[in-house]
């Protein structure tokens, strides 16, 4: 098949993401994707036929990539197509899942695994098993919301019990669920233990990357989720070589990838595999509720190949703006000065520039460890340099609690043109070298 300069996808997974997934296009290398995407994390948690935490979209194909690559992803624009959202703390429900809510969900009553289901009114114990008639999502909100979007989509407001049902009656509506997306609505539960409290959107995608080189559910694909999958009691158990190897962190939940941020992402099957999903209208960093407001949006990448970079896990640029202090690049003006002092001294500064690398693991030290011996293997540098430079140019930030990190430093270019990707770099920062 010919490859297209954009391709259009509005098609989802069953919550199962990798190298047996059905992929669309492909699109060119220098194309662009237009991912409309179902919301994620608490709509999918409380469907019991999804066999996965995530409803993400059909991977994408792209031209001439392959195993070893990786894919540039450029985040044109995040558009958020919900009229009102619903999220809050968690709890699973005993007997209605086997090792993991998210994955293997049964029917608490007659066992039925996966089990089809319809929903009867409005509520928590609104979807019944069809087959018995019993409650049947694995999960309650134990303190939750439903907050409604003014017109513009600029903040959201939480809302009272009453309106909360109201909506919860039209939950499709409200929001703005796709056509061919087959989760419950979260709003459908009329959640409305908060009122009144107001929050700033600020959207990007939760889910954003290449397909995993193994079959597991959607929202596994990272090391901290994925940590779950080992040697699990359920069809899509892992081993600990296949987490170390075949994962990609495409479930990163960072908020600076959001419009204008750049991810860098591993091929690890060929064609790559780009896929979108689980976009939030707003987050803090850490996601410590476990969930936030996820929404029905638009999300436009565009997409490039850069051939024999061989990543374990996926770089970020995020907008300027989103850099930690120390990392933020230098302009000309005070690279000028810098220049005067270090020659005075009888030094040659390096030219720099500042990127991300994402660690993950089962917990936050876990993450942090990868993310050096990330950067470490991939700038050839020793594990004590990156720790070094990570202290004095960078920081480590928390994207998702228990374990996705930030490590963000600033690199010689020289590094990075060996990389292939001092171009990309230099032209997101607009650096003056």
């Amino acid at each position: 098949m010919s490859s297209q300069s954009e391709v259009l996808v509005d098609e989802y997974t069953n919550g199962v993401l990798g190298p047996h997934s059905r992929m669309v296009g492909p699109v060119a290398d220098g194309g662009r994707i237009v991912f409309i995407t179902a919301p994620g994390c608490w709509g999918p948690m409380i469907t019991p036929t999804l066999r996965g935490g995530h409803e993400v979209t059909l991977p994408v194909a792209v031209e001439g990539a392959r195993v070893g690559d990786a894919v540039v992803i450029y985040v044109e624009s995040v558009k958020v197509l919900s009229k009102a959202s619903s999220s809050g703390v968690d709890r699973p429900v005993e007997g209605s899942y086997v090792g993991d809510p998210y994955v293997m969900k049964v029917c608490p009553s007659c066992r039925e695994p996966w089990p089809d289901f319809e929903v009867l009114g409005v509520g928590e114990e609104s979807i019944k098993c069809r087959k018995c008639g019993s409650p049947a999502s694995p999960f309650r909100m134990v303190h939750g919301y439903t907050l409604v979007f003014d017109e513009v989509k600029r903040f959201g407001v939480t809302v009272d019990l009453k309106l909360a049902l109201e909506i919860a009656r039209d939950a499709r509506s409200w929001s703005s669920l796709p056509a061919k997306s087959k989760q419950v609505p979260v709003l459908t539960l009329g959640k409305a233990d908060l009122v009144g409290v107001v929050s700033r959107l600020r959207p990007f995608p939760g889910q954003l990357g290449t397909t995993p080189a193994v079959d597991i559910p959607d929202s596994h694909n990272a090391g901290d989720f994925g940590y779950f999958l080992i040697d699990a009691p359920h069809p899509y158990r892992i081993t600990r070589e296949q987490y170390e190897r075949d994962l990609t962190d495409g479930h990163l939940d960072v908020d600076s990838v959001r419009e204008g941020a750049v991810v860098i992402a591993p091929v690890k099957v060929d064609g790559g595999g780009v896929y979108a999903g689980d976009v939030h209208a707003m987050q803090g960093d850490g996601e410590v509720a476990g969930h936030t407001t996820d929404v029905s949006a638009e999300t436009r990448v565009k997409i490039n190949v850069v051939k024999n970079l061989k990543l374990e896990g996926p770089i970020l640029l995020p907008p300027e703006e989103d850099l930690p202090p120390l990392a933020r690049p230098w302009r000309k003006d005070e690279w000028d000065e810098i220049l005067k002092t270090a020659r005075k001294l009888g030094v040659e500064p390096e030219p720099v520039a500042p990127l991300q690398i994402i660690g993950s693991g089962p917990n936050i030290n876990e993450a942090a460890k990868k993310g050096f011996e990330r950067a470490a293997k991939l700038f050839n540098m020793k594990f004590e340099e990156v720790l070094n430079r990570v202290t004095i140019t960078g920081a480590v930030e928390i994207g998702r609690l228990p374990g996705i990190v930030q490590v963000s430093m600033q690199v010689p270019l020289k590094t990075l043109e060996k990389l292939g990707i001092d171009e990309i770099v230099v032209k997101h920062y607009k650096l003056p070298f």
